[in-house]
């Protein structure tokens, strides 16, 4: 993922190699200001290594073990296992070559076993929204603070059904707590206190969702216990408030910030004509998020409406308060190509998934902590393996929505942008993997705390509300507090070993492949301890790896496969440098 962040108007985009550059600078001081990073000084670029026999090795060594680990995990997963007997009750029916699928994991399961009403809701949603943007509003851009933005009271209207449905009288308790939210901006508008305020209530929101699970009319008024009964397809509404969540803080800071427009603002610079008269249309992403709204913006169908938004609501991407309304604004012809080729790239990314969950049951493994009598290396597939369907579960959730929002009209951030394996930098891994929410801390929290000038310590805070945000549990506040002490040698190592004095030295890049192997391992630990194996299951693949011979042999062997893949990495960003493919993403 890839930051933005003010540099007192000087600011362009980075490649981004390292969190200190891309995270910010002691120059940033307004917290209403957008991020980009630090201008950095052309790189020089290296002639191509793919021709030598170094990478033809590498070029072998790669793809044949990238075949072996599928064979593992294919291995392991058969019938003939015995650990088989431990996870097969977590299996079902499935439809591909009379195999039974992994449909074990909760989140990617209540979205896969209504992939049927997700795509008729979308289908009867992108109809309607059409045929009231054809009849109802006009084409032309919304300059005037006066001019009404008719599309909000579709938005609002579907969403309240939608919801309505998914969550049953669920409904209501979003909608109090939302015109809460809505209420301490109005009152507070420009006052320090806003903020605070503003943190404070949804903090607790967050922790009383957790505690309370979602509350019980009855607990009000017992005349109310009847309002429990209808609680929708989905039953529980706290399970993507999270989401819900970030969209509230991000209508009260921006309206907070409307009252301090940062000097280089193009608030500021234009003065009143701007304020109440915007000819032009904002040119860039940076411009719809750092431009304040006009005042009048800033109302109750406005807020509801984005913050419920359809297409967005259950997973996002996220956009902030202010993007979503400069495209309501100064509306954008829908680029029917490129949209119908992301949805193609989505269905092949569900194929992939389908054919994953059917061969590797890695997941039903790891639920039934079925890895007795399995071998270092297999138990390290196990871990392997759910990570890599982490990953794509979320691919496909996050395209899903982002697809239904780009045939709406918007344009909102892709989430992943690199394969997690293809992620040789803490740092950047961290920029590269739920891009939207990685931008919004960075916007909400990084920059307000000071930024670049007390890196480590709001580092550190940041982790900590990113895991008590998935959810409030051990292994959560572990997994963050690992990602931060792991991101920390990084930092200090590329402070220490730059380009520009240790570049032209022959040892210098495979120095570096070490350090991105070590990376990736860190990586991989951290997030199976968060969302995979546990602390349980990581202490068992620990004393496997490194309490016997054959384990330390096996993690040296895999150590050395990475090795040879980082270095094709490299090579991939020094590609992508030479042809000037895909600007935005440059390590």
């Amino acid at each position: 993922m890839y930051a933005l962040n003010n540099l007192k108007g000087k600011g362009k985009e980075d490649d981004g190699g390292h969190i200190y550059t891309a995270l910010g600078t002691s120059e940033q001081s307004s917290s209403s200001d957008i991020l980009t990073t630090k201008v950095k000084e052309p790189t020089k670029l290296k002639p191509p290594l793919w021709n030598t026999l170094e990478f033809y090795a590498y070029l072998v060594i790669v793809p044949l073990a990238v075949l072996y680990i599928f064979y593992t995990g294919y291995n392991i997963s058969k019938e003939t296992n015995p650990n088989y007997i431990k996870y097969y009750r977590r299996l079902e029916p499935g439809w591909l070559f009379g195999r039974k699928v992994d449909n074990s994991d909760a989140q990617f399961a209540s979205f896969r076993d209504h992939y049927g009403a997700l795509f008729l809701a979308l289908i009867a949603y992108l109809f309607l929204t059409h045929l009231y943007r054809i009849f109802l509003v006009p084409n032309s851009p919304a300059k005037l603070p006066t001019q009404p933005l008719r599309r909000t009271y579709f938005f609002l209207t579907f969403a309240l059904i939608f919801l309505y449905v998914l969550f049953g009288n669920g409904l209501i308790k979003i909608l109090i707590i939302l015109s809460i939210n809505f209420l301490i901006s109005i009152t507070l508008r420009g006052s320090k206190l806003n903020p605070i305020v503003t943190w404070l209530f949804n903090l607790a929101v967050l922790f009383g969702n957790e505690k309370y699970d979602g509350y019980k009319f009855e607990w009000f008024n017992e005349n109310l216990a009847f309002l429990d009964l209808n609680v929708g397809l989905l039953t529980r509404w706290t399970i993507t408030f999270n989401i819900c969540m970030l969209r509230m803080v991000s209508f009260n800071m921006d309206y907070y910030w409307s009252f301090h427009p940062s000097p280089d603002s193009t608030e500021v610079i234009l003065g009143e004509s701007y304020k109440n008269d915007r000819d032009q249309a904002p040119l860039t992403e940076k411009d719809r998020i750092v431009t304040p709204c006009f005042k009048e913006d800033y109302n109750y169908i406005n807020y509801l409406s984005y913050v419920l938004y359809t297409p967005l609501y259950l997973a996002g991407p996220i956009i902030t308060f202010n993007n979503f309304i400069s495209q309501l604004r100064y509306p954008k012809e829908i680029d029917i190509k490129s949209t119908f080729f992301y949805g193609i790239r989505l269905l092949g990314a569900m194929l992939l998934m389908e054919a994953m969950l059917h061969f590797i049951y890695v997941v039903a493994m790891s639920k039934s902590k079925a890895w007795s009598e399995l071998t270092p290396f297999e138990l390290g597939i196990i871990g392997f393996f759910n990570l890599q369907y982490i990953w794509l579960k979320l691919l496909i959730i996050w395209r899903f929505f982002r697809f239904w929002a780009m045939a709406d009209g918007f344009e909102v951030q892709e989430n992943m942008l690199r394969c997690m394996v293809n992620n040789f930098s803490t740092a950047g891994f961290w920029r590269s993997w739920h891009r939207s929410y990685y931008r919004w801390i960075i916007r909400y929290i990084y920059v307000p705390l000071g930024g670049s000038k007390y890196s480590t310590y709001n580092m550190l805070i940041v982790f900590t509300f990113v895991a008590l945000w998935h959810d409030i549990s051990l292994k959560l506040l572990a997994w963050g507090w690992l990602i931060w002490i792991f991101i920390l040698p990084e930092t200090i190592a590329t402070k220490i070993f730059t380009e520009k004095r240790f570049g032209d030295k022959p040892y210098y890049r495979h120095v570096c492949a070490i350090g991105g192997a070590l990376n990736l391992v860190t990586m991989w630990a951290a997030n199976l301890v968060g969302f995979a194996v546990g602390l349980d299951g990581m202490k068992v693949l620990l004393s496997n790896i490194f309490g016997t011979s054959q384990g330390f042999i096996t993690f040296f062997a895999c150590f050395f496969a990475i090795f040879c893949a980082v270095q094709i990495m490299f090579e991939i960003r020094e590609e992508e440098k030479r042809k000037n493919i895909n600007q935005e993403i440059r390590y």
